[in-house]
C-alpha cells in the first residue's frame, strides 16, 4: 500500500540527534519510516504526496500544558467556538497537543468550561482543525490568596472541600492536571486521591514552606507549575516552595520562557541543577496572545496587553498569564538559554508527552509514534503543523 505522505531533506530533530539531512514516511497517521539520509527511489515513488523541506526544521509536534487562551479566545469563555478557536491558534504556533487550563472563578463558570472543552474534544474528533485536547488542566481554585497572580481571590476555596469533586465529576475522565497549594487545609489527603485516580498534581501558586512542599511531593505532587512564579522563591536559609522542587528528583519544572517570567540566566541555573529531563516548556498563554495591544479581560480581571506582556490593569507589576507561543519558547531557550536544540525541542514534546502518559505515541520522530509533526523555518517559526498526519496549518 502506497505511503501517504514523504518529506525529505530536512533537518530532523530526534532526543538525542539531528539527521541533516533527514527524511519521514508517515501513513494514516502513524510514522512508518524515518531516518537519516535521502530516501531511495522506490521509497519516493511509493509515496502519494512528497514535500521538499529544503532544509527546515522538522520536530515533534509541541504539547502544551498550561494554555489559557490565545488568537483573542479563551477556555473560560466557556464555549466550544472558543475552545476550537484557541485550539486552531496554537496549531498554527506548532502546539499539536494541549491541556485547556481553567481559571479560579465561580464553580458554575469552571464547569461551564469544562462542558466546552468536551463538547470541543468531541468535535474535533470529528474534523480536526486544531491542537488536541489531552485534557483539562484545572490551574485554581485550590490555591493560596497570598499568591493569587492574576487569579480572582474572592474564588479561592479549600482542596478539602466537595468542589474538587464536583469538578472531576462535572465531565468524568476529563481533567489531568491539577495546580494546588499544598498548604492549604486537606490538601496532602487530596493530592494521594488525585494521584491514586492518575491526576497529575503541581504544586503552584502557594505560599508553601520547603517543608510544606516535601510533604507534598512525598503525598504525590510532580510538578511545579511556572517555577518561581506564584509561589515561594529561594533564599539561601530557606529553600521555600521554589528551591525545593528544583532540588527534588520526583519534580518536573514547568518553565514559562519569555524572559519576563524567568530571567534566562535564571532558566540556565535550572537547566544545570534540575537536568533538560525534568523540565517542561509552557506557555500559561491567554485570550489576547497574537491579538493587537490593549485593554482585555482575563477571567473577572482586567489586564493590560503589548505585544510582549500582559499585566493587572489594577497592578502594572503584576504579570498576567503571557502572550508566549511554544515556537517562541523553544526558541528563546535555544538563543538565550543555551539549550541545545535537541533539548529545546525535547523540553516541549517529548517531556509533556512522558508526563502524560504518552511516551509511546507521542513526542518523538520514530516509526509507530502519531505523525504530529512541525516544520520550521531558520528563525524558528512555523511553516507547517500535521496533527495525526493531516495538514492542519501551511503558512501563504
Amino acid at each position: 500500500m502506497a505511503n501517504e505522505v514523504l518529506i525529505h531533506s530536512a533537518r530532523v530533530v530526534t532526543p538525542t540527534e539531528i539527521w541533516d539531512p533527514g527524511w519521514v514516511q508517515w501513513q494514516g497517521g502513524r510514522i512508518v519510516q524515518a531516518r537519516p539520509g535521502s530516501p531511495s527511489a522506490d521509497v519516493r515513488a511509493g509515496a502519494v504526496t512528497v514535500i521538499d523541506a529544503e532544509r527546515q526544521w522538522l520536530v515533534p509536534g509541541f504539547i502544551d500544558m498550561h494554555v489559557h487562551g490565545g488568537g483573542g479566545a479563551e477556555v473560560m469563555d466557556g464555549t466550544p467556538e472558543a475552545i476550537r478557536t484557541v485550539a486552531r491558534f496554537h496549531a498554527s504556533h506548532g502546539t499539536t497537543a494541549w491541556l485547556p487550563t481553567t481559571l479560579t472563578g465561580p464553580l458554575a463558570s469552571i464547569e461551564r468550561s469544562l462542558s466546552a472543552v468536551a463538547e470541543a474534544q468531541a468535535a474535533e474528533a470529528k474534523e480536526r482543525s486544531g491542537a488536541l485536547i489531552l485534557g483539562v488542566h484545572l490551574e485554581g481554585p485550590f490555591i493560596s490568596p497570598k499568591h493569587p497572580g492574576a487569579q480572582d481571590p474572592m474564588y479561592i476555596m479549600d482542596p478539602a472541600s466537595a468542589a474538587v469533586e464536583r469538578l472531576l465529576q462535572a465531565v468524568p475522565g476529563l481533567v489531568r492536571k491539577i495546580t494546588m497549594a499544598p498548604e492549604r487545609p486537606g490538601a496532602l489527603d487530596v493530592i494521594r486521591a488525585l494521584r491514586r485516580r492518575g491526576i497529575l498534581v503541581s504544586i503552584g501558586h502557594t505560599d508553601a514552606s520547603a517543608e510544606e512542599t516535601r510533604a507534598a511531593i512525598a503525598a504525590g505532587a510532580t510538578h511545579a507549575t511556572h517555577l518561581f512564579n506564584a509561589m515561594v522563591g529561594i533564599h539561601h536559609r530557606r529553600p521555600g516552595t521554589a528551591g525545593t522542587c528544583l532540588v527534588s528528583d520526583e519534580v518536573v519544572c514547568e518553565l514559562i520562557c519569555d524572559g519576563l517570567h524567568v530571567d534566562f540566566d535564571v532558566v540556565q541555573l535550572v537547566f544545570r541543577v534540575k537536568g533538560y529531563d525534568r523540565v517542561a516548556l509552557i506557555t500559561d498563554a491567554i485570550g489576547p496572545t497574537g491579538c493587537a495591544p490593549g485593554r482585555y479581560r482575563l477571567g473577572t480581571l482586567d489586564i493590560l496587553v503589548d505585544e510582549q506582556r500582559s499585566v493587572l490593569a489594577s497592578d502594572h507589576g503584576t504579570l498576567a498569564g503571557s502572550v508566549l507561543t511554544m515556537e517562541r519558547a523553544v526558541a528563546n531557550v535555544i538563543r538565550k538559554a543555551k539549550a541545545s536544540v535537541c533539548d529545546a525541542v525535547a523540553m516541549a514534546s517529548t517531556i509533556p508527552a512522558r508526563e502524560l502518559g504518552l511516551a509511546e505515541t507521542k513526542g518523538r520522530i520514530a516509526p509507530g509514534y502519531d505523525a504530529d509533526l512541525v516544520l520550521l523555518d531558520e528563525a524558528w517559526t512555523v511553516t507547517r503543523t500535521w496533527i495525526g498526519g493531516r495538514e492542519i496549518y501551511c503558512r501563504a
